[in-house]
C-alpha cells in the first residue's frame, strides 16, 4: 500500500514538472477511474511548419503497456501558432480491467525522424467494494420500466399520420372521379367506298330490272331516275353539284371533256328527258334503249380506274374535348404524386413507431 502512494505521489510530482526541451506534451482526463471505465489520453507536440510529425499508432485493443488498453485513436488536431509554429495534437481512448496502479513511461514522438519522448504518467484503477457481508442488500434484476405516455414524444408522429390518411383518402376521391367519368375515346373509322361508277351501274341496273317496256305513264318515271343517277354520278366523279344545276349547265360543264362525241350522246339524253318531263313527249322503245345505252356508255368512259374502295374518316375532336383531356391528365398526374408521398410518409411514420416502441 505504501508502494503505491509512493508511485502515485511521484506521478504528481512529474505532472507538475514543466515541459521537456523537446516540448512534448502528455496529458490523462483522469488520474483514477473504475474497472472498465475510460479515460482520455492525449500527445502534443510543437513544432515549425513544415516538419514531420509521427505519433505512436495503435489498433483497438491494443496495449498502451500490459493492463491499459488502447480503445480507440481518435484523429490528430493542429493549431496555429505564432512565429510560424504549430500544435498538433493525438487523442487516445484508454481503459483497464485491472484493480493496481499503473505506471506508463513517456511515449516517444518522431519530428522529422527524430524521436523524443514525452513525461510519464500515472493511472489508478479502482473496483467498486463489494460488502459480502450483508449479501442481502443486493436486489436482484428489475423488470423493464413502463414509461409513461408523453405526448410531446408522439405528438408529430400522429399529426403526420392524419396528414398521411388524408393523402390516401384525397388520392382514393381523385381515382374514383377518373373511374366515374368515362374518357374520351378517338376512333378512326374506315369505311368501305363504292366507287361512283360502280354506284352509277348499280342503279342503272334496277332501272333495267325494274322496267322492261317504258309506256307515257312511267316515261317521266324512268327519265327521271336515269338522270339523277347520272347527276349524282357526275356530282361524285367531277366535283360538281349536278344535282343543282339544270340540263343545259350540265353540258356545259362537261364540255372540257375532250370526247364531245359522247358529249352529244349525252346532250340528246338530257334533252330527252326534259322533253318527257316538262312536255308529256312520247318516246319510242328504240330511243330509250339508246339513251340506256348512253348513259352506260359514258359512265364507263369517264369512270375513274383504280378508285379507292376505302375511307378513312378522322375523328373531330373539339376545343372542349382537348380542355377535357388536359383536366383528366393533369387529375392523373396529381394522383400518382400524391399517392408517392403518402406511400413515403407511411414509410417514414412506421418507421419512427418502430423507433418509439423499441
Amino acid at each position: 500500500m505504501a508502494k503505491n502512494i509512493y508511485i502515485l505521489l511521484w506521478a504528481l510530482v512529474l505532472m507538475a514538472l514543466p515541459l521537456s526541451a523537446q516540448n512534448v506534451e502528455v496529458k490523462i482526463d483522469s488520474a483514477s477511474i473504475f474497472v472498465g471505465q475510460q479515460t482520455g489520453f492525449h500527445l502534443g507536440v510543437t513544432i515549425k511548419e513544415g516538419q514531420n510529425v509521427q505519433f505512436p499508432q495503435f489498433q483497438p485493443q491494443e496495449m498502451l503497456i500490459p493492463g491499459i488498453e488502447v480503445v480507440e485513436t481518435l484523429p490528430t488536431d493542429s493549431q496555429k501558432l505564432d512565429d510560424g509554429y504549430v500544435r498538433v495534437s493525438a487523442h487516445y481512448t484508454l481503459t483497464s480491467f485491472d484493480d493496481t496502479l499503473y505506471y506508463i513511461p513517456g511515449v516517444k514522438v518522431k519530428v522529422d525522424g527524430k524521436e523524443f519522448e514525452s513525461k510519464s504518467l500515472a493511472l489508478k484503477v479502482l473496483t467498486v467494494k463489494v460488502d459480502t457481508l450483508h449479501p442481502n442488500q443486493f436486489y436482484g434484476p428489475k423488470d423493464v420500466q413502463d414509461n409513461p405516455f408523453l405526448w410531446e414524444e408522439w405528438s408529430r408522429l400522429l399529426w403526420l399520420s392524419a396528414a398521411e390518411l388524408l393523402l390516401f383518402v384525397l388520392a382514393l376521391l381523385m381515382f374514383i372521379r377518373l373511374k366515374n367519368e368515362k374518357p374520351i375515346v378517338f376512333k378512326v373509322k374506315i369505311i368501305k367506298r363504292v366507287p361512283a361508277h360502280q354506284k352509277a351501274l348499280n342503279s342503272i341496273e334496277e332501272i333495267k330490272n325494274k322496267v322492261t317496256t317504258v309506256t307515257a305513264d312511267d316515261a317521266k318515271a324512268y327519265y327521271t331516275h336515269l338522270t339523277d343517277t347520272l347527276r349524282r354520278y357526275m356530282m361524285e366523279r367531277f366535283g360538281f353539284n349536278a344535282m343543282e344545276m339544270t340540263s343545259a349547265e350540265i353540258i356545259s360543264r362537261l364540255r372540257q371533256e375532250k370526247d364531245q362525241q359522247k358529249i352529244g350522246e349525252l346532250t340528246m339524253l338530257f334533252e330527252t328527258a326534259d322533253l318527257v318531263k316538262f312536255a308529256k313527249y312520247s318516246v319510242g322503245v328504240n330511243e330509250n334503249d339508246h339513251n340506256l345505252i348512253s348513259a352506260i356508255d359514258f359512265i364507263n368512259t369517264t369512270k375513274q380506274e383504280n378508285a379507292p374502295t376505302e375511307e378513312r374518316i378522322e375523328p373531330t375532336v373539339t376545343e372542349q374535348d382537348k380542355q377535357t383531356i388536359r383536366n383528366r391528365n393533369i387529375l392523373k398526374w396529381t394522383m400518382c404524386g400524391v399517392i408517392v408521398a403518402a406511400t413515403a410518409l407511411l414509410v417514414y411514420v412506421v418507421w419512427e413507431y418502430i423507433q418509439l416502441a423499441i
